[in-house]
């Protein structure tokens, strides 16, 4: 019969490691942590760079598109110089503050007496009361309006033509011409709006100081229905 073996001892098993061992094994798994947290934040810096840069991009990608795609207001100077505008009327209108509806000589009208509140300089798709809108011709604002009818791209080649203030845009029915551009007691007709002479017409008459009421506001007042 074979002798069992001491007893706590057993042909299997391996000693316990010392000391030192554990030990470098600890600093093993620490260092092998700190590798894996050193990738793991190399990663993630590299995912946020990528990240700014795509947001990047696409912010001065919109800010590009916008620019360019966004109508730029025209740049005009106040007043004239007495320039001779081949097709430009003259007129001699009144000037007085009324209540009631008024019965203008001029199609649109290009003075006269008018509403005691002004009309809000700015882009209207509707077509506005004749009243207001003279009063801010009164103020020297230009008043340009168009047949309805005309197309998508003469009213936008009509639009850029247009400084940022002191003008209205309305449609208006009725005209004698597609394109009408009135300040006060002055008018221009033109059959397209890439007419060289709305520029010079605007160049010549916006914010005259031969209006009633030179350098009064044109906004604060009323905004009829279609502000755009």
């Amino acid at each position: 019969m074979t002798p069992a073996p001491p007893t706590g001892t057993s042909g299997s098993s391996s000693p316990k490691p010392g000391v030192k061992q554990q030990r470098a094994a600890q600093r093993a798994q620490k260092l092998e942590q700190y590798h894996r947290d050193q990738k793991r934040s190399a990663r993630n810096r590299r995912i946020g760079l990528i990240s700014g840069i795509t947001v990047a991009v696409a912010v001065i990608g919109l800010l590009i598109t916008s620019i360019v795609l966004t109508p730029q207001s025209a740049s005009y100077s106040a007043g004239g110089d007495g320039a001779d505008i081949d097709g430009v009327e003259t007129f001699e209108n009144a000037s007085l503050h009324v209540e009631t509806p008024v019965s203008y000589p001029q199609t649109p009208p290009a003075g006269g007496d008018h509403n005691p509140t002004w009309l809000n300089c700015g882009v209207y798709t509707e077509p506005v009361p004749n009243e207001n809108a003279v009063h801010s011709l009164e103020h020297g604002a230009l008043w340009v309006t168009y047949d309805p009818a005309i197309s998508d791209d003469e009213l936008a080649t009509l639009k850029q033509a247009l400084p940022s203030t002191y003008v209205i845009l309305s449609p208006f029915d009725g005209l004698p011409a597609p394109i009408v551009v009135s300040g006060w007691n002055v008018q221009l007709q033109v059959d397209s709006a890439d007419d060289e002479r709305i520029a010079a017409f605007f160049e010549e008459h916006w914010k005259s100081n031969n209006v009633p009421e030179p350098g009064a506001l044109c906004t604060g007042a009323y905004d009829a229905p279609g502000k755009a």
